[in-house]
């Protein structure tokens, strides 16, 4: 019989660019053994989150409607989704674009193009994050104490 742990985590992927969500969703899959549920918006997100409860949510900046820094805002200002690991997957590059994404509540602002291998092991660090790790960073971002980007 299964344990809990034994089962595979679930990820939701949020990006309106279907080509990558299938790449992502089958490398995860195979790859890191996730279960991966996928929405092309915000808003799809949203539902398909409460819906599905995932482990970790994978989200793009720029999508029609709510974008991905509303989401994230959405997500972290909900009790019941203010936990989850929640990672920024975008092409914007500057630097500000990143900080912007983790004032938002990321945990991690992920360049793209991202490599399967690197976004597994962002996955499982983030969901070893605790809440009072995760607190205690965005107490850091709110009093202006920046982590280092990733370039």
């Amino acid at each position: 019989m299964s344990t809990p742990s034994a089962l595979p985590r679930t990820v939701l992927l949020v990006d309106d660019n279907p080509e990558l969500l299938f790449l992502l969703t089958n490398a995860l899959e195979k790859l890191g053994e996730y279960r991966v549920v996928t929405a092309e918006n915000g808003a799809t997100a949203l539902q398909r989150y409460f819906d599905t409860r995932p482990d970790c949510v994978v989200i793009d900046v720029r999508m029609p409607g709510l974008d991905g820094y509303q989401l994230v805002r959405a997500l972290r200002g909900d009790p019941a989704s203010a936990q989850t690991p929640l990672i920024i997957l975008s092409a914007m590059v500057q630097e500000k674009d990143q900080l912007a994404g983790l004032v938002s509540g990321a945990d991690e602002y992920l360049l793209k193009p991202v490599k399967p291998l690197e976004l597994m092991a962002v996955i499982q660090r983030v969901i070893g994050v605790s809440e009072a790790d995760r607190q205690q960073r965005m107490q850091q971002l709110a009093d202006g104490d920046t982590p280092p980007l990733r370039k």
